[in-house]
């Protein structure tokens, strides 16, 4: 899990005993540590998409840069990552019987 993902989760949890629940869940993931080669590829992965006209947030494309580092797929529910997977060389955690919607 990087930072950016664990800020993610835990933003817009409106009960505090709900978020106290999930980050001392979450603190069983250690953090990986991202590079100032990482956000330089989160960049140029950005410009690649938004030049065959995908859209992204640069959030998005830190956490496929740090997959891409890493070597790991990425696990998400939202379409937005399949968009990004083919224009970038990433991978997507395979998701069986996930919702189409959260």
């Amino acid at each position: 899990m990087t930072g950016v993902i664990r800020q993610e989760i835990l933003s817009g949890i409106k009960h505090q005993q709900q978020y106290d629940n999930l980050r001392e869940r979450l603190r069983a993931f250690d953090d990986l540590a991202t590079t100032q080669q990482d956000h330089e590829v989160a960049a140029e992965m950005f410009n690649m998409c938004r030049n065959q006209g995908v859209q992204g947030s640069h959030i998005d494309f830190l956490i496929c840069a740090v997959a891409y580092h890493y070597d790991i797929p990425i696990f998400a529910v939202d379409g937005d990552f399949i968009q990004y997977a083919s224009h970038l060389p990433i991978r997507l955690y395979p998701i069986d019987n996930a919702p189409d919607r959260l």
